[in-house]
């Protein structure tokens, strides 16, 4: 007589078991699965410590700071010369445009989630059919609620992420080889304290609401602080996390229709757009003429990774475990919210933005376009660059119709 096993699938297996319980073991085994697919060992190593941080030990939970400890060099010159005019261009521009986040907004806004007329967001960014699948109907007053949350919870990323340009500025404008780079750092540098207020203030008073930061951006923050590599930092910050946030910025800016978050992320804007060109300047410059292969297929992996993880990042999970927790399985809100309609389009804007400004700056080799075109993202080459974009063109009104497009949201479902 033959015996044998019956095979038991793990979902079979999680079932039964709590959903306290399959959360947990949900999320532990996709931190795994995040770190175990980065392929080049360099980046793993390189992102490890963070990814342990921010996934693991869960330091940028529960407490009131997080201790990063820099590690990098001062390029402190001794040749005063500016000998790069685009970025002293830049740098001029910047100043003409500064603003004042107390003077030149309308502060005196009344802003509240039941005002049929200036939604914070639109009905149809909320995706209110993945609750509606699992039986949890929500009345007026929720659906209201849940929008504002979900808004509250947008702007508190947005505060975070600017924190961390605020500092990571700082470091640059040190580590930064050229005179007129220098010059324009520190326009950044006012510029992102500038909008981190902006976004307190209007989280603190208009919303009375901040979330935590999310474990993903957490990582790739931290990760940034600590590296010791000048252009590393600039690549991230600038490219990547200005990039896609400049994405992020530009999808709300063009739902809402309250004015007040309007006005202030139109001047937020403007000003990461000039953010974003000074980065792919300097590092145009520094990839095609400063790097090894090898140092250049080390930073192509490192941004591809980073760009996956920023995609995670818009799961909504600080929003599930305040309203869903208890109803609906984590794994199956992770499937769900990745495709609602509004991530969909929330993501391909950002790529929209990413992808261009990695192509002109040297990190998109034929090697590492089979990465991207598995997650989706190749449609996007060719597209406009950071040097190529006006700041009306980041701020013009989305014209588009309501549906996404079958062919845009069939490339963005395999993002």
């Amino acid at each position: 007589m033959v015996f044998t096993t019956p095979r038991i699938s793990f979902d079979s297996l999680m079932h039964g078991l709590p959903m306290k319980a399959q959360n947990e073991i949900h999320q532990a085994l996709d931190n795994v699965g995040t770190m175990l697919s980065i392929q080049n060992p360099k980046v793993a190593a390189a992102m490890a410590p963070s990814a342990i941080r921010g996934l693991v030990l869960k330091e940028n939970k529960g407490a009131d700071h997080v201790d990063l400890k820099a590690n990098h060099s001062a390029y402190y010159t001794l040749n005063y010369q500016g000998d790069f005019t685009e970025m002293y261009e830049l740098y001029r521009r910047a100043v003409s445009h500064q603003w004042d986040g107390d003077a030149d907004l309308p502060w005196g806004t009344q802003v509240t989630p039941d005002n049929p007329n200036t939604p914070i967001l639109p009905r149809k960014f909320i995706p209110f059919e993945v609750p509606e699948k699992y039986g949890m109907k929500l009345n007026k007053k929720e659906e209201q609620q849940l929008t504002w949350d979900v808004a509250a919870w947008l702007l508190s990323q947005f505060m975070h992420g600017e924190q961390g340009a605020l500092y990571a500025a700082a470091q640059v404008t040190e580590c930064v080889q050229w005179m007129d780079g220098k010059l324009y750092g520190a326009t950044q540098v006012m510029d992102e304290g500038r909008h981190l207020e902006v976004f307190l203030r209007y989280l603190d008073t208009k919303m009375e609401k901040i979330y935590t930061v999310n474990d993903n951006l957490f990582v790739i923050i931290d990760d940034l602080m600590t590296d010791g590599r000048w252009d590393i930092k600039f690549l991230g910050m600038q490219i990547m996390i200005e990039g896609l946030a400049l994405g992020a910025f530009t999808t709300m800016y063009q739902q809402t229709r309250e004015p007040l978050v309007k006005q202030l992320l139109k001047y937020v804007i403007q000003d990461e757009a000039r953010h974003v060109h000074y980065g792919v300047l300097a590092l145009r410059e520094h990839i095609t003429k400063n790097v090894s292969e090898a140092e250049r297929r080390e930073r192509e992996d490192w941004a591809f990774e980073v760009a996956l993880l920023m995609r995670n990042r818009f799961k909504l999970r600080e929003i599930y475990d305040e309203w869903f927790s208890h109803k609906i399985p984590l794994k199956t809100w992770d499937a769900e919210i990745l495709q609602a309609p509004s991530m969909l389009s929330f993501r391909s804007t950002m790529f929209q933005r990413l992808v261009p400004n990695l192509e002109y700056i040297g990190l998109m080799s034929d090697r590492i376009k089979e990465h991207y075109d598995k997650a989706g993202l190749t449609r996007y080459l060719g597209g406009l660059n950071a040097t190529q974009l006006t700041e009306d063109d980041l701020t013009a009104e989305d014209t588009a119709d309501d549906e996404m497009p079958d062919e845009l949201r069939e490339i963005a479902q395999n993002m």
